[in-house]
């Protein structure tokens, strides 16, 4: 993996660990389901190495908190 792919990496890591803390302490109701959908999104597109999927996903799932 070189260096740029490692640095997109670390930031989805860091995004990912940020929506799921707020994804924690969110209350239970819609928009933590709504969340979750996308949370699970991302984790998938993550895995896939599709950051920029895996990115906008997580910055749905966090409107969906709000």
């Amino acid at each position: 993996m070189n260096e740029e792919n490692q640095s997109e990496e670390n930031q989805t890591v860091k995004h990912m660990a940020s929506v799921k803390a707020a994804w924690d302490k969110a209350p239970e109701g819609p928009k933590k389901a709504a969340a979750l959908k996308h949370y699970q999104a991302a984790e998938k597109a993550h895995e896939a190495e599709n950051h920029e999927e895996a990115h906008n996903e997580l910055k749905q799932a966090s409107r969906a908190l709000v």
